[in-house]
């Protein structure tokens, strides 16, 4: 896969691997973004480790009105500023850039936020925390498309239904996947919310639906239509050749060990890698027009500049993980 260097032009935040979100939700869940302040631009808060603190909008406000801010600190710029300063912020951005593929005519996408906490489940509260997410998200994607009728298809009918009971001012419908018509024809935008493996047949029978004339835009939020469990298969390489290429990745965040691999439509994929002079920021390393595979991260990684009279640092390491990852990866 091409790719290029690309000048540092950007600031922002980014993450490590686990964080919390539940002081994040106020009472009232609002798609609107507040305007960034020369205050907040100041912040250095940005690892996804340290979404722990307060709300960024807390911390905003709280500062004094009379603060003075240099001018150079509010126009300063830096590789990592296409980066959310939290997890909603994060899902908010992802409803902005599916509402841009959809209003630019796009009609399969899919936003996938590989981060642990969305991943596990069955830990305590997780669920409920991502259905608060999903709605910021579906409100984010109503506001920005203008759409009236979006559907909202959850993975089993009992969290449609309490959440239909819970959320009776949505301004989305509620269906689950296993709903004999989970889709209607008055359904202009459809929203299937971390459908899952096991119900894939339904999935794909729901996707081959919209995609009659005229065609209706679909939009998997955080799908986990591979599990580990089952392995690597025909079936998989079946279902990503066949199925899941037909779909565009329009927002992707995934942590890791020594930088972050980010996209939000229509921009491209970007690489960072850790500033180890400024601990908790993010450097560029490459921006490429498709998703990296573990093959491209290693030579990027790889590429990195180290100090000879240092001992191997993270971003070597991952240079050798990826080195494993690619060989697995190849398998499939």
């Amino acid at each position: 896969m091409a790719f290029s260097l690309v000048p540092s032009c950007f600031h922002g935040y980014l993450t490590s691997c686990s964080f919390s979100t539940t002081q994040f939700f106020p009472p009232s869940l609002s798609c609107g973004f507040v305007s960034a302040s020369p205050v907040s631009k100041l912040r250095t808060c940005v690892k996804f480790d340290k979404f722990q603190g307060d709300s960024p909008l807390e911390q905003t406000t709280s500062a004094s009105p009379t603060q003075e801010v240099p001018l150079e600190a509010e126009e300063e710029e830096e590789d990592d500023s296409c980066l959310p300063n939290d997890l909603v912020g994060a899902v908010r951005q992802s409803g902005e850039a599916s509402a841009s593929f959809v209003n630019s005519g796009g009609t399969r996408a899919i936003v996938e936020l590989l981060i642990p906490q969305l991943q596990f489940l069955d830990d305590e509260g997780a669920q409920a925390e991502l259905w608060e997410l999903s709605r910021v998200f579906l409100e984010t994607l109503i506001k920005e498309t203008g759409c009236e009728r979006v559907k909202a298809v959850f993975p089993d009918a009992g969290a449609a239904a309490l959440l239909k009971y819970k959320w009776q001012d949505a301004a989305f419908g509620f269906a689950s996947l296993s709903d004999r018509k989970p889709v209607e024809k008055e359904d202009e935008i459809i929203v299937m919310v971390v459908p899952d493996y096991q119900m894939l047949e339904y999935v794909e029978k729901i996707a081959k639906g919209l995609a009659d004339d005229p065609p209706r835009p679909l939009v998997m939020w955080n799908p986990r239509l591979i599990s580990e469990e089952v392995g690597v298969g025909f079936n998989v390489r079946k279902l990503r050749r066949y199925f899941l290429s037909s779909f565009t990745t329009v927002y992707s965040m995934r942590p890791l060990a020594a930088g972050a691999v980010f996209r939000c439509y229509p921009g491209k994929w970007k690489v960072f890698y850790d500033n180890k002079d400024r601990p908790g920021r993010y450097l560029l390393a490459q921006e490429l027009i498709g998703r990296p595979d573990a093959e491209d991260l290693e030579i990027i990684y790889g590429n990195v500049e180290e100090k000879p009279d240092e001992e191997p640092s993270l971003l070597t390491q991952a240079a050798g993980i990826f080195s494993s990852i690619n060989r697995f990866m190849k398998a499939m």
